[in-house]
């Protein structure tokens, strides 16, 4: 039998993770779609108000959806990132883990289908079918009902039912392809701190998150300034390169936030085999 992977021994400690891990995700979805229930059910509220006079509806009071889909999810998938491995901090509950008989390696992918597949795929889930139901019910509520919109000078007709667009249709990621993987990395920063810290791994992760950052940031803008000062700016009126700007740049920052993922994974491997020893 391979000792570092096995379809039936991987299987079976995915079983008996959920049976450990599955409370905590499974509250924290909940509390999340609570927060989902209260933003869409207050906006559903308001919405039932103003049916009587719909010419005085405004759909970008749906922009809301923007800023909760940002905080709740940075919140759910760093809250389960950094409480898959904060068991080991504790010696009664790592002695009982570490001696599972799994490899290594079962044990960090094990780790990285709650945190990934089941962290952010199951957040992304709930937010589509949410704003699919509720947008839906609103569109259904403003059915034949039309609006009038001016564009430069001009009246025309507009539907309020066309006018609320579902969230994933009104936001297209395609713009910056990058963004696909900046959740990967936030979730990587956050499970390698729960297996780095031994107590208060959220808070811990948060700050270090939080410093270097703000130190990056310094650095950064610091050195611009010095590579800047007393240089002027000269626009030679080519404007047939902003693309090939804008794709290189999402190309070295899609490479950047990949590498930086695959280096947190690698710490957080070494540091699990180092528990173990």
């Amino acid at each position: 039998m391979n000792n570092t992977f096995s379809i039936q021994r991987f299987g079976l400690l995915l079983k008996r993770q959920w049976l450990e891990f599955g409370k905590i995700y499974l509250v924290s979805l909940a509390v999340i779609f609570g927060i989902f229930l209260v933003f869409y059910g207050y906006y559903y509220k308001e919405v039932l108000d103003r049916l009587e006079m719909p010419l005085s509806y405004n759909s970008r009071r749906l922009n809301f959806r923007e800023p909760l889909f940002i905080v709740a999810g940075f919140l759910f998938i760093t809250i389960i990132a950094s409480n898959y491995f904060a068991h080991l901090g504790q010696k009664s509950k790592a002695i009982i883990d570490l001696l599972i008989p799994a490899s290594t390696f079962e044990k960090f992918l094990t780790g990285l289908f709650f945190v990934i597949f089941l962290g952010i795929g199951s957040y992304l889930l709930l937010f589509y079918v949410t704003d699919l139901i509720f947008v839906a019910r609103f569109r259904s509520l403003f059915d034949g009902v039309s609006n009038v919109a001016t564009t430069v000078g001009q009246a025309r007709e507009v539907k309020i039912a066309e006018e609320l667009p579902y969230f994933f249709e009104k936001n297209n990621v395609n713009e910056f392809k990058a963004l696909y993987f900046l959740p990967f990395l936030v979730t990587s920063i956050f499970f390698l701190g729960s297996i780095y810290f031994n107590k208060f791994h959220y808070i811990k992760t948060a700050i270090s998150v939080m410093i270097f950052s703000g130190v990056t940031t310094y650095i950064i803008f610091k050195t611009g300034e010095w590579l800047m000062k007393g240089k002027v700016m000269i626009n030679d009126g080519d404007m047939g390169n902003e693309q090939i700007t804008k794709s290189m740049a999402e190309l070295y920052v899609s490479i950047l936030f990949i590498l930086l993922t695959l280096i947190f994974w690698s710490i957080t491997y070494v540091r699990l085999k180092e528990k173990e020893v």
